[in-house]
């Protein structure tokens, strides 16, 4: 059986280089090549291809957004990660949303088509270097996690969690669904911890307990 690809990056030759890849091999076909992280989302709705490519740095809309939004409308297609670069916060992106491939730009192609193959036959390829860099930042998570169980209730974590990475009370208020004067009486409560003074100090309790 053919499978059926979306190849998805922002750069003509990545995408030129990829097409040629797939074309001279006979189990592959390229149903359409994206530019954009919008267009990667309008075309494998169209399409339902079995595995799409993507680049995460996209113009329009992020890859991990593209992949996001597959997850929440249960798009079947498996997605392999393209990418020059990968921090340990991406990779833990994609592995919690259920990416079935990451591979690095700078590996050899033969490395992709054995990812691309593995992930047509239902398995898992993941560059094991941010692999593993992600999954010791998820252990330290969830060690931070226990550590402030006792301390902070789930949603002054995720409040915490938000203050820390710079957004507002408004902005907060509007992603947990919540009124701003809620935010600030959590953050006000969080603000009376001993080790916690102002945001500048809520935002080293979060990097030392892990919470981002």
């Amino acid at each position: 059986m053919t499978v059926g690809l979306v190849l998805a990056d922002c750069h003509p030759l990545i995408l030129d280089g990829l097409e040629c890849l797939f074309a001279g091999n006979n189990g592959y076909r390229v149903l359409a090549r994206c530019s954009s992280g919008q267009e990667a989302l309008e075309e494998v709705r169209r399409l339902h291809p079995e595995i799409l490519i993507l680049d995460l740095h996209m113009p329009k809309m992020d890859g991990i957004a593209v992949v996001r939004t597959l997850k929440e409308e249960d798009i079947p297609t498996r997605i392999v990660i393209l990418t020059a670069t990968l921090d340990e916060r991406e990779a833990l992106d994609c592995l919690r949303l259920g990416v079935a491939g990451i591979v690095l730009k700078d590996m050899a192609p033969s490395l992709l088509l054995q990812c691309v193959d593995k992930v047509a036959a239902g398995d898992v390829w993941v560059e094991k270097q941010s692999f593993s860099r992600a999954l010791e930042h998820l252990l330290r998570q969830e060690a931070g996690v226990q550590r402030v169980a006792g301390r902070l209730s789930a949603r002054e974590m995720q409040v915490v969690r938000l203050c820390a990475q710079g957004v507002c009370n408004a902005e907060i208020a509007r992603s947990l669904s919540l009124a701003e004067g809620t935010v600030k009486a959590h953050l006000h409560k969080v603000y009376q911890k001993p080790d916690v003074q102002g945001r500048a100090g809520l935002t080293r309790f979060a990097h030392e307990n892990a919470l981002l």
